[in-house]
């Protein structure tokens, strides 16, 4: 019970929470990985050769740092078929030898010999994702063992578990014409969210009553896929506390090929919960037969042809009141308070919310704050943001800029740095 064993002791230690939330840098594996979105096999430069990579723990060389994986390549390997390959990320504290240990979230004894799996090990047991290193890190990987190994570049796949969640949500935003699909359990935005708007088959397993990260930053990973993917809001239906059960919801409406999965069961933050039953068990737990039937429908599905949208759908309902005959009266008077939402060592979540403290309707508006020594929004969202550092200036989105009088709408951010110091020198500014 190595993952329940590493639980607790990380929860007593209340190390889960939670590392600093990191930029990511955007590019990827290149050429090889249009085969992703534009619906073809290609065959990797690894595809018909000898191999010279074993199963085992390897080392690498990425970002100027020794780093390293565990690699299990299939019984039987035949350098003419292409292999699925699995990325299965560790949580806090963990390793690449637990994820190993515990056959990859349970998807090895289900792969019947068709999958690369690699378990790649994080600095300080974690994913910080510092400079977009672990991103580099994932990149490196796959060129290496997709230069050795016969891959099938429609079929590269991501999951972890807590901070594992993290780097596979990561992963998601950064690389969508990588990863054909992630699933992510008990997951927040902690390693970044470099990009972030084309779609990616997703699948989202969080417990109701988790008490290291709440059940609402799993919803808010879930739904960047639910409007990237183009599906169908709704709030899907969850589990009762003390039911022991858990509900499963596929959306409606989504494009085709990207689908959106989303399980929540009524348990605490653990990635083997086992219906009927208070104790987790990598044994019994459903969820490993669940991520393999998400991840395999792909076998003969790939991606649609058509370009994915590069825009990003406002987080909240637009206003949806008819708008008026005569253009309404524009400038005006408004004010910002600040305050903080979460902190954790190297990080913090903050939230601005803006109100109109006049007579007439404010028509944009633009607040400005300054971040102090050390402290760099990695992401935000509700706004656009000019500048991370030091005094920023945030405009309103497309969908928030006209605010009625006394009415007031938020946006939020996280940072890197030490949460303790508030922002400072709020103004807001109309229009």
């Amino acid at each position: 019970m190595v993952k329940r064993t590493q639980l607790l002791s990380s929860l007593a230690a209340a190390a889960v929470l939670l590392a600093a939330t990191a930029g990511a840098l955007s590019g990827g594996l290149g050429g090889a990985a249009e085969a992703a979105t534009n619906g073809t096999l290609a065959a990797t430069a690894g595809c018909g050769k000898a191999p010279t990579l074993t199963s085992g723990t390897r080392t690498i060389t990425s970002s100027g740092q020794n780093r390293s994986y565990i690699l299990r390549i299939p019984d039987g390997y035949d350098r003419n078929r292409p292999y699925r390959l699995i990325f299965g990320f560790h949580w806090l504290n963990g390793s690449a030898n637990n994820v190993a240990s515990a056959g990859y979230y349970g998807l090895l004894p289900l792969s019947n010999n068709s999958t690369i799996f690699v378990a790649p090990q994080g600095i300080d047991n974690g994913w910080a994702n510092t400079n977009g290193r672990d991103l580099t890190l994932f990149d490196d990987i796959s060129r290496q063992v997709e230069n050795d190994l016969c891959v099938d570049t429609t079929q590269r796949f991501a999951l972890g578990w807590s901070y594992g969640g993290a780097m596979s949500y990561a992963v998601a935003c950064a690389r969508p014409t990588v990863v054909r699909a992630v699933t992510v359990l008990s997951g927040a935005n902690l390693s970044g969210c470099n990009g972030g708007t084309q779609p990616v088959a997703y699948f989202g397993i969080h417990g109701i009553y988790d008490s290291v990260l709440n059940i609402s930053m799993g919803r808010s990973l879930r739904d960047t896929f639910v409007r990237n993917n183009g599906c169908t809001a709704q709030s899907p239906r969850e589990p009762s506390r003390g039911s022991l059960t858990h509900v499963t919801t596929t959306y409606a409406g989504c494009r085709a090929g990207y689908p959106v999965q989303w399980a929540a069961f009524d348990g605490d933050h653990t990635p083997s919960p086992v219906d009927g039953s208070s104790s987790p068990n990598d044994s019994r737990t459903w969820t490993s037969a669940e991520i393999w039937r998400f991840f395999s429908q792909f076998e003969s599905t790939t991606p649609p042809t058509t370009t994915p949208p590069t825009t990003t759908p406002p987080t909240t309902t637009p206003p949806t009141t008819t708008p008026p005959t005569t253009p309404p009266p524009t400038g005006g008077p408004c004010a910002a308070t600040y305050r903080s939402v979460n902190t954790w060592p190297g990080g913090f979540q903050g939230e601005v919310t803006v109100a109109n403290t006049g007579t007439a309707t404010l028509n944009g508006w633009t607040v400005r704050l300054t971040l102090a020594g050390g402290q760099a929004i990695s992401s935000l969202w509700s706004g656009v943001n000019t500048g991370t550092t030091g005094t920023v200036a945030v405009r309103n989105a497309p969908y928030n800029g006209a605010l009625g009088p006394n009415a007031s709408t938020t946006f939020g951010f996280t940072a890197t740095g030490d949460g303790a110091t508030a922002p400072s020198g709020l103004t807001c500014t109309s229009p």
